[in-house]
């Protein structure tokens, strides 16, 4: 297994409010990636690959929304899952399993959330060093408002903790997020 360590071009720190903790009911999940999966559709990407953990999930929703091949990259950025601790501005990154036939290719590269935009710039970068892709998009379903980096396209904006149907539950009051009602680009 290979790692690679990256730190995030801008540094920065997310937003927690502190005024609740919002919760993804798998309705919305659904609903997000619906509208994702319309949204990416002009793109035309030849393979998704999801950010594990979390865009594990996403990714595999839109390859079978999209009819297009999914696959997994780990990368590691938070140093737990407690409930609103800042990220380090460190990804560890396994790029063993960086998927070599996928060079030149287009790759809609997705994740659950864009806290800081490290993990997202880090595989990023990864994925242009490794495979030289064709086109690379960015796909979230929640960017933290105190992200300097803006995914290509996103559906919520996020101030405080959220919880998704993948994690466990944080045992603390939760808030569901909003219906929504499309999606949001830079």
């Amino acid at each position: 297994m290979t790692a690679h360590l990256a730190t995030p071009r801008v540094p920065s720190r997310r937003i927690f409010e502190g005024q609740r903790i919002w919760h993804m009911s798998t309705d919305l999940l659904t609903a997000a990636t619906s509208l994702l999966a319309g949204a990416e559709q002009p793109f035309a990407p030849d393979v998704i690959i999801g950010i594990a953990r979390g865009g594990v999930p996403v990714a595999s929703a839109l390859s079978q929304l999209m009819r297009v091949p999914d696959q997994v990259i780990t990368a590691r950025h938070n140093l737990d899952d407690r409930i609103m601790v800042q990220a380090t501005g460190r990804v560890t990154i396994d790029t063993a399993g960086l998927p070599r036939e996928r060079a030149g290719q287009r790759i809609l590269l997705v994740d659950d959330i864009c806290g800081t935009g490290a993990t997202i710039d880090a595989v990023r970068a990864a994925l242009d060093a490794q495979l030289r892709p064709a086109a690379v998009r960015t796909v979230v379903l929640c960017r933290n408002s105190g992200s300097p980096v803006m995914p290509d396209t996103w559906v919520w904006d996020v101030a405080d903790w959220t919880v998704f149907p993948w994690e466990t539950d944080p045992g603390q009051v939760t808030e569901s997020l909003p219906v929504p009602a499309g999606v949001r680009h830079p």
